[in-house]
């Protein structure tokens, strides 16, 4: 557990994105550089794989050689298509190679997940299980990817029902919430049609849960432009986020110098294993 005695915990939520999740990475860059605590981080599908890579201790440096190197093969095959046309059980193996074989609830900087019942809807707020499980329900994007059974539940990506995990963020006991919202919605207008329909999906995907409604702060990378799958562009999607971080930390620095004022606190061990809303 991170100190913060005499001034606010600072919760990061990293939203999901594919290949954009990226970004994440030069975002956590900025903040350490500058000396801002992370005290708590909530991530949904790309951004539960950084964030509970950052909290297991896995440095920026590593993170950036990590996504050079990977590509979606090394973390996914092809399915027999019930549910899905491709599995993430590679994935679940790949993480836990890189992160140990751990339980979320013990990792260094406490950490939750978000991920979606697909049977009932439910946002489901993961704060226990094996690293490796919990970031491959967070992920499974409904339709591509097989859903995974946990804990007597059907989980797929969160970003189905909160792609943006602030609220978790502050359930773990944050008190000042800093969003980065990879998604960034775009009309375009080339593809007719089809171009209408994406943005009003991305649109939808970016509002689920309430969006930034818990947020103090919100970081929102430059992507329009920047793929979902493509992860050879790793470079400047990182360096995107790095920029939208260095623009936001003046409000980040002013907010963490204000008076300490608590109405949150952290969850207690002895609750459930996660949280359901609708």
């Amino acid at each position: 557990m991170q100190q913060h005695k005499g001034r606010k915990r600072v919760g990061l939520a990293l939203g999901g994105g594919g290949a954009r999740g990226l970004a994440h990475i030069g975002v956590l860059a900025v903040l350490e550089e500058s000396k801002i605590p992370i005290d708590f981080i909530a991530g949904t599908s790309m951004g539960s794989m950084i964030g509970a890579a950052y909290c297991a201790g896995v440095e920026i440096p590593r993170l950036m050689e990590i996504a050079a190197d990977t590509r979606w093969w090394h973390i996914s095959h092809p399915a027999w298509p019930r549910h899905g046309l491709l599995s993430f059980e590679k994935m679940e193996h790949w993480i836990t190679d890189l992160m140990g074989d751990v339980d979320i609830r013990d990792l260094p900087i406490p950490f939750a997940a978000v991920a979606t019942d697909i049977e009932t809807g439910e946002r489901i707020i993961l704060r226990e299980g094996p690293v490796g499980k919990v970031i491959r329900a967070s992920s499974s994007v409904p339709g591509f990817v097989s859903p995974m059974e946990f804990q007597g539940r059907l989980l797929c990506d969160g970003g189905i029902s909160d792609n943006l995990p602030d609220y978790a963020a502050r359930l773990l006991g944050a008190d000042y919430v800093i969003g980065v919202d990879v998604f960034a919605p775009a009309f375009r207008s080339f593809l007719g049609p089809a171009g209408a329909f994406l943005a009003a999906v991305e649109t939808m995907v970016q509002h689920a849960g309430g969006g930034d409604l818990d947020a103090d702060c919100l970081i929102i990378p430059d992507l329009v432009r920047a793929s979902y799958v493509r992860l050879s562009r790793y470079e400047e999607i990182i360096e995107a986020g790095a920029q939208a971080a260095r623009e936001m930390l003046p409000t980040i620095q002013a907010a963490l110098a204000e008076e300490v004022t608590r109405d949150q606190h952290p969850i207690s061990d002895d609750q459930p294993i996660f949280e359901t809303s609708q």
